[in-house]
């Protein structure tokens, strides 16, 4: 039912008026290949009315469009992960800028840098972070970043193309306060993962609690960093409302006014709202 123009969704006794959207899963993977559809009628009953489902490597980015065109509630992005940056040749930059203009695809991402594997060389994820960051600037999309102790590099690379880009978002946001500031001061938004229901996230729980409201979004990283109840289980995004749950906690707020906000936060840097819109490339 609808009251005031708001969703309201009753789960076990608790209403959760305003929908909540996971803003990073990975729906393509195995683990969800033989119930996907039952995966997403746990998120409605959730309240995760909304998936932002991210791609990988070419491949992945394919698969994560032909998911989104098959169910509504479901959006694309179309990246190429650090851990692939090899696969960033001309013939894949041309393919790549392709697949960024389909409908339905909402951003950038997941690319980045991530000096905790090293699968890449550095010099190598530097160069396919500075391609994508390209083309997210030609066609004025957000892009989804995974940052993993590369920070120093990460914000020398992308502070030139800051203002230049549709916005940005720190995947599953592992630095501190000082770090969140620097991605603050460039307009991107945190993204927080379950992760910090964990006992120990204490450096996260930080960040949540300090950072501005209308700068923080929930995701899960389905299938991996599943939250406390349910840790050792596979994620999925109904389990977003558990992340949710703990950021209400740690501001001292209802689950209601994060539901309200996140969701808020997410329609305006993926541009929600106007996702329907055909993208134009201002290359000649």
């Amino acid at each position: 039912m609808k009251s005031q123009g708001s969703v309201i969704i009753r789960i076990r006794n608790q209403k959760v008026q305003n929908m909540l959207i996971d803003t990073h899963a990975h729906l393509d993977f195995p683990e969800f290949s033989n119930d996907l559809p039952s995966v997403l009628n746990r998120a409605m009953q959730k309240g995760v009315q909304r998936i932002i489902t991210i791609g990988i490597n070419l491949a992945s980015s394919q698969q994560v469009i032909d998911l989104a065109h098959r169910y509504p509630q479901v959006y694309a992005t179309v990246g190429i992960h650090p851990h692939d940056a090899f696969l960033m040749d001309e013939e894949a930059l041309s393919i790549f800028r392709s697949l960024a203009r389909e409908d339905r695809v909402l951003a950038i991402g997941e690319t980045g840098l991530d000096y905790h594997r090293d699968r890449q060389p550095r010099a190598i994820q530097r160069k396919c972070l500075n391609r994508q960051l390209e083309v997210a600037c030609d066609l004025k999309l957000p892009v989804v970043f995974h940052i993993r102790e590369a920070f120093d590099d990460f914000f020398d690379i992308v502070r030139p193309y800051a203002h230049s880009l549709g916005g940005g978002v720190l995947h599953c946001f592992s630095g501190d306060w000082n770090i969140a500031v620097k991605a603050l001061d460039l307009g991107f938004y945190l993204s927080i993962p379950g992760t910090v229901t964990f006992p120990q996230a204490s450096k996260q729980q930080d960040v949540v609690k300090k950072a501005p409201f209308d700068r923080l979004l929930v995701e899960t990283d389905a299938p991996y960093l599943t939250p406390v109840p349910f840790r050792g289980k596979v994620n999925e995004p109904s389990y977003v409302y558990y992340t949710a749950k703990k950021v209400a906690e740690i501001r001292g707020c209802t689950l209601d006014e994060v539901a309200s906000q996140t969701t808020s936060n997410a329609c305006a840097v993926f541009h929600l709202n106007d996702s329907s819109t055909p993208r134009s490339d201002n290359e000649s």
